[in-house]
């Protein structure tokens, strides 16, 4: 976590003054564990907020201009709440705009404010640095204003921003896992109806270590808008069979099986098919994480990444090389890609005292294998976002 006294002093080099009336505040990001393009289906997804994640100072000012800087970008800017709006060279400051936007449209009120963000979240790595950033600006500014904060409702106004303001057609799983994460736990989420359990991860000795692999996610919005639509011809064939069914995560392994044949489309056949199967995947890696069967947890993380390669074909070479270099180590319990796909991060399930041996073995395969040089995290599971 960030050095505040640090951040402080850079704050008042930037904006002046002195430390009166600077307050901090810290979002994680998140990793999921298992559970993946279940969310726009309905489904269930099991993320873990993380210890890392993006620090924000602010203070209130007298006027209503509100200052935004960052330790990781260039770019700042200075607006006012009326004149709030989507500018292309705002670049990352749009996504705390959307969220002040957002909020300020359910009858919140602000004034201005000198806003310093630092991320700790490498870009483009599918670990939600938006959702973090998005998830700390209104928790902050909420809480700065003595709003009574609902953690479920600062989720969702994040999630509308980035739909609605950017332009993202992201599901909630993000949002909700940076808002409402828990130290040592992670979180069941079924998408549809926001239902939630924090289950227990007891790690018996083991660690989760997410590898990047620094291959930008490229494809994202067009392939993720292509399954988004192939999932929804599924529904419909489906129909016929299942009248009132609006979403894929609302079926289970058998009834797709009995009916898959309805789907005349082999590859929106194979869509529907990861999605619905990955769907029990989570529901059955809970059972095992409850019954301390953190082997089968790592299988079902295995079974996840095949499916998320060969029947979402979401994944890409970076992220397979590193898949499988990761499952010749000793001591790997299981392995998969985590995030949207086309790149970014893999997380694997590591016996505590095989993690040294697994970053050196994977990351020089990996350099070998590919034209990129990964870095990895040992994650730590933490607390959703909180004032510091």
């Amino acid at each position: 976590m960030a050095n505040l006294q640090a951040l402080k002093q850079r704050f008042i080099g930037k904006f002046g003054g002195n430390e009166a009336g600077i307050r901090s505040f810290f979002a994680p990001g998140r990793v999921n564990l298992i559970g993946e393009h279940t969310d726009y289906n309905g489904g269930y997804v099991f993320p873990a907020a993380l210890t890392f994640g993006t620090t924000l100072l602010v203070r209130k000012r007298d006027d209503a201009i509100i200052r935004f800087a960052s330790e990781n970008f260039p770019t700042e800017a200075e607006i006012t709440l009326e004149t709030a709006k989507f500018e292309q060279e705002h670049d990352w400051v749009n996504y705390p705009k959307a969220v002040l936007v957002h909020l300020a449209k359910r009858g919140y009120t602000f004034g201005g404010y000198d806003l310093l963000y630092l991320g700790e979240i490498p870009n483009g790595a599918g670990l939600s640095s938006s959702a973090s950033i998005e998830v700390v600006t209104a928790f902050g500014l909420m809480t700065v204003e003595n709003h009574k904060i609902d953690r479920i409702e600062l989720a969702l106004v994040s999630q509308e921003a980035e739909n609605q303001f950017m332009g993202v057609n992201c599901g909630i799983m993000d949002q909700f896992a940076v808002a409402m994460g828990k130290s040592e736990h992670a979180v069941l989420l079924k998408c549809n109806t926001l239902d939630y359990e924090h289950v227990p991860f007891k790690a018996q000795g083991c660690k989760l270590v997410i590898g990047n692999t620094n291959k930008r996610r490229g494809l994202v919005d067009s392939e993720y808008n292509a399954r988004r639509s192939q999932c929804e011809q599924a529904v419909e064939y489906l129909r016929v069979a299942f009248p009132s069914l609006t979403l894929l995560g609302e079926l289970n392994a058998e009834q797709l099986k009995a009916h898959e044949g309805l789907i005349p489309d082999e590859t929106v056949r194979r869509r529907a098919r990861h999605v619905i199967e990955e769907n029990d995947r989570v529901l059955k890696s809970v059972e095992a994480l409850k019954a301390n069967e953190l082997e089968t947890f790592g299988k079902l993380m295995i079974a996840s990444h095949d499916s998320l390669q060969h029947l979402y074909e979401v994944t890409c070479k970076e992220l397979d090389v590193m898949v499988e270099e990761a499952l010749k180590v000793p001591g790997v319990l299981g392995s998969r890609m985590t995030g949207a796909g086309f790149g970014g991060c893999t997380v694997s399930l590591v016996q505590g005292d095989q993690v040294e041996a697994f970053i050196a073995a994977v990351g020089k395969a990996y350099a070998e294998r590919t034209d990129y040089k990964a870095e990895f995290y040992v994650g730590e599971i933490g607390d959703g976002v909180k004032e510091l």
